[in-house]
């Protein structure tokens, strides 16, 4: 909202007005906001959810000190999500679509861990709001996401054509007094494109088209964006169930979350920075700048979520922080086309998912063939198991961090890796 207000301070030649159009700026006034808000909306949230008894209630799972969290306050996501969207409100483009994606995200997911928490407080149901309809909202959510990406026509990237395949359409969407279009040869131009970017490959692009490339041209739309969708849903899902997996200890699912919307911050800005864009050889995607004002309020909310949530812990974020930070990672990777990069950045949260698939499914297997289930793990998900070895929680928190940094730099590091 603020952006608007100094744009039109800046049409009236008002000093100062035109910083508020920078980025840089912007991104920091956000980070700062975001800090501020949860820093002193925290305590209060806190002394609040204490008074109404909104505690965490905890089951026999024979780990040392679980009893000490008893009548811990939960619900604490409200903290995050109060600390992301007004930042977000205030200094971001509102009319940008992803800035939009972003903030329908947010507050989707948000919801759907609100009403799951207060099903297993208020309702005193330790079971809460019933698997299948959280996926529901996690596939209503892949949806929406999946639908405009494919469909709006302000999700475009710029990327080099071949005159000779360029539509009527595009010919025509390619204007400009100063440029005419070749008979032969390529031209940058923004266009529509289920491209994305594949890692440690030099020609590192692929299409989801691809996928359908047995169809015959003129019937391949329909399908690809099917494909597309799916494809959507799948990541969404995954992330966020990975995030909610992974917020078992104090402040692991925080710091994580933290670490990885720092890597996506700085791809967000060189995406959508056309001379580091060039300069890297990665897809240049017009509109996406105001990501990095979304990624600061993250980035801002989730630490300043931590110096309440770090070890021993004063407040839990429960599933409403923990399904909105997984969903909010999930869609901005995809969104900037960084999604093929999600399994090092969320290294730990496909560790932690993958620990409890595999627990599992070996449990069942030895269980139907020896009649007495085996485990992988001493107790998945995996910091769990480590628990179980003896290590101190905030040892545990620490090492896993310093895993998901190694996995964030990494994941940068793929820009120029090929």
């Amino acid at each position: 909202m603020l952006y608007y207000l100094f744009q039109y301070f800046e049409s009236l030649n008002f000093p100062g007005a035109r910083l508020f159009t920078f980025i840089s700026f912007r991104s920091a006034a956000a980070v700062i906001t975001s800090l501020i808000i949860s820093l002193l909306i925290g305590k209060k949230i806190i002394q609040y959810l204490q008074r109404k008894q909104v505690g965490e209630v905890v089951r026999n799972l024979g780990l040392e000190g679980q009893y000490q969290k008893q009548g811990t306050p939960s619900m604490g996501g409200i903290i995050i999500l109060a600390s992301i969207i007004i930042p977000t409100l205030l200094f971001a483009k509102l009319g940008n679509i992803y800035i939009i994606l972003m903030l329908v995200t947010t507050i989707w997911l948000g919801l759907i861990g609100f009403l799951d928490d207060y099903i297993k407080i208020f309702k005193k149901n330790k079971e809460g709001l019933a698997g299948r309809f959280k996926i529901a909202g996690q596939i209503v959510l892949g949806i929406i996401v999946g639908l405009t990406l494919f469909f709006s026509d302000e999700v475009r990237i710029v990327e080099k054509v071949n005159v000779a395949n360029l539509t009527l359409r595009e010919r025509h969407e390619f204007i400009n007094p100063f440029i005419q279009i070749p008979e032969h040869g390529e031209i940058s131009m923004e266009r529509k494109s289920t491209k994305t970017t594949i890692p440690f490959v030099k020609n590192n692009e692929f299409d989801y088209a691809w996928l359908v490339s047995f169809i015959n041209d003129a019937q391949r739309r329909p399908y690809t964006w099917i494909v597309f969708v799916i494809i959507v849903i799948l990541i969404v899902t995954s992330v966020s169930n990975g995030a909610n997996l992974t917020d078992g200890l104090d402040g692991l699912a925080t710091g994580t979350s933290a670490i990885i919307g720092t890597a996506l911050a700085i791809l967000a800005y060189v995406s959508s920075n056309i001379i580091y864009a060039k300069y890297l050889q990665i897809m240049y995607i017009p509109g996406s700048e105001e990501l990095v004002v979304f990624a600061s309020a993250f980035i801002g909310a989730t630490i300043g979520f931590l110096w309440y949530n770090s070890y021993p812990a004063q407040v839990f974020m429960g599933d409403t922080g923990s399904l909105a930070l997984g969903g909010i990672i999930a869609v901005f990777a995809i969104i900037i086309r960084k999604e093929l990069l999600i399994p090092i950045l969320c290294g730990i949260f496909l560790i932690e998912i993958l620990s409890v698939l595999l627990q599992v499914s070996w449990f069942k297997r030895t269980k139907r063939k020896y009649g007495v289930g085996r485990r992988i793990f001493l107790m998945a998900p995996l910091h769990h198991h480590y628990q179980k070895k003896g290590f101190p929680e905030p040892k545990i928190v620490i090492r896993f961090w310093i895993v998901a940094i190694i996995l964030a730099v990494i994941t940068i590091v793929t820009l120029k890796i090929r």
